[in-house]
């Protein structure tokens, strides 16, 4: 049936798009620049011809008002810092000398200087730089970069919309600065902040700005009435402003609820909404307040997020609802496609089949096209998208691979005792101090070891069959030997193999899983240059065979001190993958669980005595609104107990979580009943160690005295003064040493310094309490 329900003109556009390049151009530039090898100016060159090619591309295919401003070198709320001026003291030296160089010092930090704390960008996987602020804040406008690249889009003949992160969002992120009370809230420095928007918005209309967008992510969350009156206060001075463009404030991740009432009121041009999965709410909300008369509403229809095709009939329906609320209707994918891969037409390996069922940032960009045209032209106009749509998706729908009947049979039959050891903590941490006889405060890694150029070249050898499979695991062998050698050496009492055999920690047990799809070109950013190939979970999970055992056991065989099996938890083989979205995420995560719980008995019959199973995602998928937190909390505790239950009591269970905000899930983590957790707190200064303490955790931490994320060797002092902060909170016989993360990313100059210097801090508490004891 063709509907006549049409919008006159409706707009396609999107809020941003992958900056990394098809080839990971940016990364490598980026790269380079620190190692010395390419220039500054061609770094900038590599930028600029990077983000003509993504405007272009969108311009060509339909895409009528591009984004600006939303490319980065690193992180945009890094960006929006320096377009702030809110640059630490500790980093204005560096930034005064050479802009871009103290850019990255500030993300990356140096020897001498700690860079800025890195977290979750609400729940995505990607990382943001905190910002930090406190009363003596003076903030200043730099809009250099928003006005160059805006005036580089609008040069190409282009329509073009900056994109800004918005003043409330901004500071709703930020933390206060090192020795600010930890009580200052960063929101009362909003009326210091907004002229300086004001600034960067006049400067944007001189350059020739119709639109700027603000993006107010933050208002999806649950917000104060002081919060929330502060939005209402900032939109009404800058709706206000006499000289500005018009103002598109921008939500996204979830439904906006007592916000949506104070944004549709501002004195603002539009509103850009999500209308997907948990943000569909939005749209009885907006009916309720009246809608919005008088103003714009770019509407997010196709998910930026995942990677399935869209259902347009669906989207269709939504916007016809929508055209009666707002002055014009047009349309956009629901958050920046930076969360995305680029392009799914470069995936080879994938079965074509499958592949119809795909929708990357470039098939995305065709979606909100296509919804555009219908929703100008009519469905008549688009009638053999319509029904490639629809088959595509009655492919999946019907698919085997997307219902596997024994795993469905197995996952229901579980019960409530399957998820929980038989033993409490107590009688559990008993048996593995006898079992292991483990030092005071005892040391360890996080799991991965440096990931040099020959571990990754031997694995592109054996992908093209410039090695066999023999001299492939001889080289693993030699790497395993190398690893363990060095920890005896240095003095670490539970070792690690390493993972010289892993190409990521979610992707290596998806490619050894049933019911995972890997891409070959999927890379989406994750913080800074490191980009990950998120897998797909199309369908419905099993466990062939053993996926970890053989390498551990061999680690092993190779040293008399406990070497820990390594295992990626359930929730974040969800959160790092794109997950299936026809099925509750729960019901997934039992499926991946009971695959985990498989190896692990394995990993123990294979006499293995400590097992960690990481779930840094935890607190990264927390939904964004407290009443949905129990239900979520509850089949993710219940699915990482359920992999790790089956364990004798003398068996340690370890678990570790990095880079987000602890604080909000302790009685979560507690849930978890691991008997050893560790936990990111270099940069946060043991933050995480008093929030367990506070809680009252009972068991053993690990929190991190190593920033791994940084280059910089952290002294034997330095972790020293951070065991002792940690010694405030957690008692000695629970408080384990290791750095914040694995060290995949590190060298092994710098490894081995810091490793060395990890263990003599742990030697010399040690020192200190026993002689305190004495």
């Amino acid at each position: 049936m063709t509907t006549k329900t049409t919008a006159a003109g409706a707009r396609a556009t999107v809020y941003g798009y992958p900056r990394q390049g098809r080839n990971r151009e940016l990364k490598k530039a980026i790269e380079g620049y620190w190692k010395g090898r390419v220039s500054a100016d061609a770094l900038r060159d590599t930028a600029a011809d990077l983000r003509r090619k993504n405007w272009q591309e969108l311009a060509g295919a339909g895409i009528e008002e591009v984004p600006t401003g939303d490319f980065s070198y690193y992180d945009h709320v890094l960006d929006t810092t320096v377009m702030v001026g809110a640059i630490p003291e500790r980093h204005r030296t560096a930034v005064d000398t050479d802009a871009l160089d103290g850019y990255f010092a500030m993300a990356r930090g140096t020897q001498d200087v700690a860079p800025l704390e890195m977290t979750k960008w609400f729940d995505t996987n990607y990382h943001y730089l905190v910002p930090e602020l406190g009363p003596d804040t003076v903030f200043s406008s730099d809009s250099t970069k928003q006005v160059s690249e805006l005036e580089e889009a609008l040069s190409l003949g282009l329509a073009a919309r900056p994109v800004l992160v918005g003043p409330v969002t901004y500071l709703l992120l930020a933390k206060p600065a090192p020795g600010v009370a930890a009580d200052f809230d960063p929101l009362t420095l909003l009326d210091r902040l907004l002229p300086v928007y004001a600034e960067v918005l006049a400067d944007l209309r001189a350059a020739g700005a119709e639109w700027v967008q603000l993006d107010e992510p933050a208002l999806v969350q649950d917000r104060t009435p002081a919060e929330l009156n502060a939005a209402a206060r900032a939109y009404r001075d800058l709706g206000a402003l006499s000289d500005r463009s018009k103002l598109l404030v921008a939500s996204y991740f979830d439904r906006l609820g007592d916000a949506l009432p104070v944004l549709a009121k501002a004195p603002v041009d539009g509103l850009a909404l999500d209308f997907t999965d948990t943000a569909a709410a939005n749209l009885d909300a907006l009916a309720g307040v009246g809608g919005l008369p008088g103003k714009r509403l770019v509407a997010g229809v196709v998910n930026g997020r995942n990677i399935w095709v869209n259902d347009m009939e669906k989207s269709l329906a939504t916007l016809g609802t929508l055209l009666g609320l707002a002055d014009r209707v047009d349309v956009a994918a629901s958050c920046s496609l930076l969360h995305v891969p680029l392009d799914a037409s470069l995936e080879r390996d994938v079965d074509p089949q499958i592949l119809r069922w795909l929708a990357f940032a470039r098939q995305k960009t065709n979606e909100v096209v296509t919804l555009a045209k219908g929703l100008t032209q009519g469905t008549g106009a688009i009638t053999a998208e319509l029904s490639a749509n629809r088959a595509d998706l009655a492919s999946r729908a019907g698919s085997s691979l997307t219902h596997d009947p024994a795993v469905r049979s197995r996952a229901a039959a579980v019960t409530d005792t399957d998820g929980h050891r038989p033993q409490p903590y107590a009688e559990r941490a008993a048996a593995q101090r006898a079992h292991l006889g483990l030092p005071l405060l005892p040391t360890t890694t996080v799991g991965s070891f440096p990931q040099t150029g020959e571990l990754r070249a031997a694995r592109a050898d054996l992908r093209a069959d410039r090695i066999d499979t023999a001299g492939y695991e001889a080289r693993i062998r030699a790497e395993i030997q190398e690893v363990i050698s060095f920890q005896e050496k240095t003095g670490l009492d539970v070792l690690v193999h390493g993972e010289p055999e892993r190409n990521d920690m979610v992707q290596y047990f998806a490619e050894q899983l049933t019911g995972y799809l890997a891409t070959r070109h999927g890379w989406v950013q994750s913080y800074g240059t490191r980009c990950v190939r998120p897998p797909i979970l199309a369908g419905d999970i099993s466990r062939p065979e053993p996926m970890t055992v053989r390498w551990t056991a061999y680690a092993q065989s190779l040293t008399s001190r406990p070497v820990k099996g390594m295992l990626t938890g359930p929730v974040t083989m969800l959160a790092w993958s794109f997950v299936r979205d026809d099925q509750p995420l729960g019901d997934t995560a039992r499926q991946v669980a009971l695959a985990l719980r498989d190896e692990v008995n394995d990993l123990e019959a294979s006499g293995t005595s400590v097992i960690q199973v990481d779930e840094p995602a935890l607190r990264e998928t927390l939904p964004l609104r407290a009443a949905d937190h129990a239900a979520y909390l509850a089949w993710a505790t219940e699915a990482f107990r359920l992999t790790t239950s089956g364990v004798r009591p003398d068996t340690q269970i370890h678990t570790h979580m990095c880079y987000a905000e602890f604080g909000d899930i302790v009685q979560a983590i507690d849930d978890l009943d691991a008997d050893v957790i560790s936990l990111e707190a270099a940069r946060s200064h043991m933050q995480v160690a008093h929030e367990l303490a506070e809680h009252g955790y009972p068991r053993e931490a690990g929190p991190g005295v190593y920033d791994i994320h940084s280059p910089r060797v952290p002294s034997a002092e330095e972790a020293t003064g951070l065991l002792r902060r940690g010694l405030e909170a957690i008692p000695a016989e629970r408080l384990w040493v290791n750095p914040d993360c694995g060290l995949k990313t590190r060298g092994w100059p710098e490894t081995r310094a810091s490793l060395e210097n990890l263990v003599a801090a742990a030697r010399t508490v040690r020192e200190e309490l026993g002689a305190s004891a004495s």
